[in-house]
């Protein structure tokens, strides 16, 4: 599964990335963390107290940092365990652009379960997850401006395929044509 979102943040790009390492800032805005430790400069471990429908579970989470670009871009991976729930692994490439108003954080997430998590169902860990990733960015993005603003995805364009569009005119006519023909 793939979460996508954006935020624009009257903050530098360089307060941002900062943000984005610091294991205190991470602990406070990640939903269910119970601690966040630095273990070497590109790695973290955690504890997560995570519910997901039915399963609530303790996650033990290694998360590292990879092709990092400072302060324009990283990737972050992690896999979390819980011996009864199951394990989850992702990674989320993560990229600051300076916009006129401060930065534009925007974030390409993926996501993969097994054990109890893979048998809750695809759609409930998916909305949890997104969730999840909303609330975190969401949370640091207001923790450096309280107005930071998550930028919406404008809605595609429906069209309407040209063979109902014909189809609709002709059974127009044809109801107007058995109307005035009786």
């Amino acid at each position: 599964m793939e979460i996508k979102g954006k935020y624009i943040i009257a903050s530098t790009r360089e307060e941002v990335f900062a943000a984005l390492n610091d294991p205190d800032t991470l602990k406070e805005c990640i939903p269910g963390c119970e601690s966040f430790t630095r273990t070497n400069d590109s790695e973290f471990d955690a504890n997560i107290l995570a519910s997901i429908g039915p399963v609530k579970a303790r996650f033990k989470t290694v998360v590292k940092l990879e092709n990092v670009r400072a302060p324009e871009s990283y990737t972050i991976v992690g896999s979390s365990k819980s011996g009864t729930a199951g394990f989850a692994r992702g990674n989320a490439d993560v990229v600051l652009e300076s916009v006129p108003n401060g930065t534009e954080l925007s974030y390409s997430a993926n996501l993969k379960v097994g054990g109890k998590l893979a048998q809750v169902g695809s759609r409930l860990v998916s909305g949890a997850t997104k969730k999840t990733a909303d609330e975190f960015f969401g949370s640091l993005s207001t923790r450096l401006d309280p107005m930071a603003l998550r930028v919406e995805e404008p809605m595609p364009e429906r069209r309407i395929p040209l063979a109902w569009l014909v189809a609709g005119v002709l059974a127009a006519a044809l109801l107007v044509w058995w109307y005035f023909s009786r």
